[in-house]
């Protein structure tokens, strides 16, 4: 199928929480391809299934780290020091997520879902992560870095969170324009859908 359309702010997807993935089978796989090339499509670095109109607790994360940034991830995957490079791209189905004991450091994001709004969120700068890939197979990762950021900002997604609801109100102030609009935006496709 290849590269599908992105939901936007407004759309009701995005504040449904996931329902479990019971199939780990090739319709689960085709939909996780269809992922990754959207989030490829749109340049991003992280996609939740909400983001393409399914309510489902199944997101994909993938980028091309350095070799400072695989310090920073310092991964540990199962108990066993893992090289970023193996862990991505990452497919979490059934994610949950502990925040570590960690610094939480404000870092400027954006989302596919809200096409040219930024903003600062602070978050914990390490996770763990519980999932099961495509296989079925359980894994945890525990990682820090920009991965630990993307995680957290998927994740969300999967539980009808934006991020936009984790951002200090002097940051969310801000953006009220631009979102406003984007909601707008969003109801008059949405309308024009049912016509």
């Amino acid at each position: 199928m290849g590269a599908l359309r992105v939901t936007h702010y407004g759309e009701p997807v995005l504040s449904q929480k996931g329902e479990p993935i019971t199939a780990f089978d090739e319709s689960l796989r085709a939909l996780v391809a269809d992922m990754f090339d959207t989030m490829r499509a749109e340049f991003g670095v992280g996609l939740a299934a909400q983001q393409i109109g399914k309510a489902l607790a199944l997101f994909v994360a993938d980028f091309e780290p350095n070799a400072e940034e695989d310090g920073f991830a310092n991964c540990l995957l199962n108990g066993k020091p893992t090289p970023l490079k193996l862990v991505l791209p990452l497919v979490a189905a059934n994610p949950s997520l502990e925040l570590l004991d960690s610094d939480w450091y404000a870092y400027e994001e954006g989302c596919l879902s809200f096409p040219e709004i930024r903003g600062d969120v602070e978050r914990p700068e390490r996770v763990r992560l519980t999932y099961q890939d495509t296989s079925g197979d359980k894994q945890i990762l525990e990682t820090g870095g920009f991965l630990a950021r993307i995680i957290q900002h998927e994740f969300d997604h999967t539980q009808g969170i934006v991020f936009t609801e984790r951002m200090q109100r002097d940051v969310l102030h801000e953006l009220q324009t631009k979102l406003k609009k984007l909601k707008r935006q969003s109801r008059d496709f949405l309308k024009s859908q049912q016509e």
